[in-house]
């Protein structure tokens, strides 16, 4: 029996894609092993949005240390990676992320010898498919693939293609088949949940989807995903009242990307800052504690110290409780590659650096004030040593020593907190 190994990088779409050909060849009949020096087959799963690099940092690094496994590079490969993969290996078999459904196909084809490359098409409803789960414990449910944003930097619609929702009796059927197979949290995602159905009509009925899941008659947390404030506004006080309920996790990813509006535009962002302001705050004023996430690009082209300082401005007032800063990095094929007006990458560094430690600062502060707070948290990760991490209904990781297992309920005070995490003791 041949023996295959998943590498994933990237997103929750990325580590759902992984599960499905982990489950598509465990169901031809090949073991999916979980050490990287056992299988025949290397797959990894990269990332071309923020992962590029790293990808190729490990195909090279697997090619170096594993010279004689069969490499089967999969994800979101743009005609400019496939380049630099060509350049690491010749031999390396090829699949898309609108062909992971022929997994099996390919690794055949590699068994016997062949490079294959599938690579073309795009629209694969992947969905209600065989999946192995990296964690059996959370149900990652993609409700749509592909974008119909035009974000001037971001090469998403370029690699997953245009917006297709997924229909709604299948995302009920995935989130179904999860629980039954003994997940706790169901993780609603995609390139951007508040897009859903917007192909068809002018409003997303993402708000009118998770009310369905949401009364399945079964124990279970919703996290939901990324979703751009572009689509947010005209759902807002919907999903305000979606999130009211015990089922969701209070956990909130609006991507911000700038504080200056001259930026916004430029990037084809599609809102103001003034707007964002007012969605977080409005969520803010009717569901307590909620954890709110968002992500900062730094150095996009023509972006002046003034301009970043507003980023700065609204970093400080908005305080948010998870921050993810990237660097501008010019997509080949999109609008932003071609804007002549760079920021020196010093510069950027020294940005991403200042408000690296302007936001631990504010993440160190946030953690504090749930010092003393009893409550459930439930068990959804194994950390170092002794360690378990849960969540609690902000979706704030918990920290807790001792003996648990995945999807147990646990009653914790917070005794401690750091910048990163919070942590408990059992009560």
């Amino acid at each position: 029996m041949q023996k295959i190994y998943i590498q994933t990088h990237g997103c929750s779409t990325n580590f759902s894609e992984s599960e499905i050909m982990g489950g598509l060849l465990d169901k031809a009949g090949f073991d999916i092993v979980s050490k990287i020096e056992d299988p025949d087959i290397i797959i990894i799963n990269t990332c071309t949005v923020k992962g590029e690099t790293t990808s190729l940092r490990e195909i090279r690094k697997i090619k170096e240390e594993f010279p004689d496994k069969n490499l089967l590079v999969a994800g979101c490969l743009t005609k400019e990676l496939i380049i630099e993969i060509r350049k690491i290996t010749e031999d390396a078999s090829l699949i898309n992320t609108h062909n992971i459904a022929r997994v099996v196909e390919v690794v055949e084809e590699m068994i016997n010898g062949n490079i294959f490359e599938a690579i073309s098409g795009e629209g694969e409803k992947k969905i209600n498919m065989p999946k192995i789960r990296k964690n059996p414990v959370i149900g990652i449910v993609p409700i749509l693939a592909g974008c119909n944003n035009k974000c001037s930097y971001c090469s998403v619609k370029l690699v997953k293609g245009k917006l297709i929702s997924y229909p709604w009796e299948d995302i009920i059927g995935e989130v179904e088949n999860a629980l039954k197979s003994g997940c706790r949290e169901i993780w609603v995602t995609s390139q951007d949940n508040a897009a859903y159905g917007t192909e068809k009509i002018w409003r997303s009925s993402l708000p009118e989807l998770l009310n369905d899941i949401i009364a399945i008659d079964k124990g279970f947390k919703i996290r939901l995903g990324m979703m751009n404030p572009k689509n947010i506004r005209p759902i807002v006080d919907d999903l305000i009242e979606v999130y009211k309920s015990d089922k969701m996790f209070k956990f909130l990813h609006l991507p911000v990307q700038s504080g200056n509006n001259e930026i916004l535009e430029k990037m084809r962002r599609g809102y103001f800052i003034e707007d964002f302001k007012d969605m977080i705050n409005k969520f803010r004023r009717e569901i307590p504690n909620l954890t709110v996430s968002t992500d900062i690009i730094a150095g996009f082209p023509g972006e002046t110290v003034e301009q970043f300082n507003d980023s700065l401005d609204v970093l400080k007032e908005l305080r948010p409780d998870v921050l993810n800063i990237s660097r501008f990095i010019a997509r080949p094929r999109t609008e932003a590659f071609y804007i002549k007006d760079k920021v020196l990458d010093a510069a950027i560094k020294d940005r991403t650096r200042i408000m690296t430690d302007i936001f631990q600062n504010i993440s160190r502060m946030n953690n504090e004030k749930w010092l003393d707070w009893e409550g459930e948290i439930l068990i959804d990760e194994k950390g170092k040593a002794d360690s378990w991490i849960g969540r609690n209904f902000a979706y704030k990781q918990v920290i807790v020593n001792g003996s648990y297992k995945l999807g147990q309920k646990v009653d914790v005070k917070v005794a401690n907190t750091t910048i990163f995490d919070l942590r408990g003791e059992r009560i």
